[in-house]
């Protein structure tokens, strides 16, 4: 496969070598190590609700949230606790222990990816919004439906890089960058309390 030969929605991201991990951050990511990654074709945006629906309703596809648990893997669980459903996050009233995470995350029967909230959610306004509440097994079923393949955790990260190797993030090795927050991050003090970073405009010079 070249880029030549790319997919609707994908883009060819060419081969190379890359540092993966750091020595760093999280004891997980270490060590540091030089990895090769073959080049590979990767959608150019995370898998939608539109298009996890078409998936389900060309193939009939239960996920995993929309099953309920078997007995046999919940000895000593009364069956009847035993419902459909998956965690949602929940922000607590105050300061709580931060090595117990089931403070703030909860198991809220019929939640799905149809409902990520549970009952009483919906998707319908977040069509082009990143589907959720899909485990391995509906990822690696909607990957086969639509002739792809799950990235791996290497050509994740190579990619993310976007040819940029050794820094500490995918934009450099500065958190906060001239004060502009690039990724995805808790403000505040968690899961409790959350504000709203100020907005920041491009200085030109």
């Amino acid at each position: 496969m070249t880029s030549a030969e790319a997919r609707p929605g994908m883009v060819w991201i060419p081969g190379g070598q890359f540092t993966m991990g750091s020595h760093d951050h999280y004891p997980e990511e270490r060590p540091a190590h030089p990895v090769h990654v073959d080049g590979f074709l990767a959608d150019v945006h995370a898998v939608t609700n539109r298009q996890f629906a078409e998936f389900v309703a060309d193939t009939g596809h239960v996920t995993v949230a929309e099953r309920a648990p078997h007995p046999a893997s919940y000895p000593g669980v009364d069956p009847a606790d035993l419902l459909p459903g998956a965690l949602v996050f929940q922000g607590t009233d105050g300061p709580v222990d931060l090595t117990d995470y089931r403070l703030w995350w909860r198991f809220v029967p019929g939640a799905c990816w149809r409902h990520p909230e549970g009952p009483g959610s919906d998707v319908e306004d977040r069509q082009d919004h990143p589907v959720v509440q899909v485990a391995y097994a509906d990822a690696l079923a909607y990957a086969r439906w639509a002739g792809k393949s799950l990235p791996t955790e290497a050509q994740s990260e190579y990619a993310a890089r976007g040819g940029l190797d050794g820094a500490s993030y995918a934009w450099g090795d500065e958190f906060t960058p001239d004060g502009q927050i690039l990724a995805n991050t808790w403000h505040g003090r968690f899961p409790w309390e959350t504000w709203h970073p100020p907005a920041f405009t491009a200085q030109h010079r």
